[in-house]
């Protein structure tokens, strides 16, 4: 799965910063998804002490099966060296190279796509989900476990509730996520659209691939490839 290259990554970071403030008015906020078959969970871990990235990239069919058990089409892992030291709103610059390598191992595209991290809740509106979404043209949504940026009311305490995540932009306060009760009585997750896709929507699909957790069955897969958490337990 072979993408156009959209930029150089190599970049200090105050060129970064100007790339993420132009690259953000190129995400597309409205609904633009072709019909889902099959759904690509993401994320990103660390070996050897955070020297290695170690992508994962997990694909899941779409519906699932009856009883609600998502089928695994397939899945990729692609491990290089980590190219940035952790730098407050520019994850995407050190984990989305290794997203894409993932992306490049698999033999199908899908059609929808959820990050572990931030869509458009970002300072400047282009976390880890909407860049990626950017380079590859598809829909994305970012699921992340812990707010970066706005502020949130009270959350209400049954499954699938949500509030508004808001921030102050250049035409005053804006929705920029949802704060949502994935499990009662849990805390909540952060979603935000990443790219080619509405708040509303992404709430939408984050909550019909709940499972028994806390996170999607897209990103929860993803987590547990990416920190090898299945290998530990052999």
């Amino acid at each position: 799965m072979s993408t156009t290259p959209l930029h150089d990554w190599n970049l200090e970071p105050e060129a970064a910063i100007a790339l993420q403030r132009r690259l953000a008015g190129r995400v597309e906020h409205a609904d633009r998804l072709d019909p889902v078959r099959r759904i690509a969970g993401v994320d990103i871990g660390f070996e050897e002490d955070g020297a290695v990235t170690r992508a994962a990239v997990v694909v899941l069919a779409w519906p699932p099966a009856t009883g609600g058990a998502f089928e695994v089409v397939e899945q990729a892992v692609h491990r290089e060296p980590t190219r940035l030291p952790y730098i407050p709103g520019l994850l995407s610059f050190r984990e989305v190279p290794g997203a894409l390598a993932a992306f490049d191992k698999l033999s199908s595209r899908p059609e929808l796509v959820m990050v572990d991290g931030q869509g458009i809740a970002h300072p400047r509106r282009l976390g880890v989900a909407s860049h990626l979404g950017l380079w590859l043209d598809l829909p994305t949504i970012g699921v992340a476990k812990k707010r970066l940026v706005g502020r949130h009311g009270p959350v209400p305490e049954g499954r699938g509730d949500w509030t508004p995540l808001v921030d102050d932009g250049p035409r005053g306060e804006e929705v920029i996520g949802a704060v949502l009760r994935s499990r009662a009585r849990v805390k909540p997750v952060f979603v935000s659209p990443g790219h080619r896709i509405g708040l509303e929507t992404a709430v939408a699909w984050v909550v019909a691939c709940l499972g028994k957790t806390k996170l999607p069955e897209p990103t929860r897969l993803a987590d547990r490839l990416a920190s090898r958490r299945d290998e530990k337990r052999r």
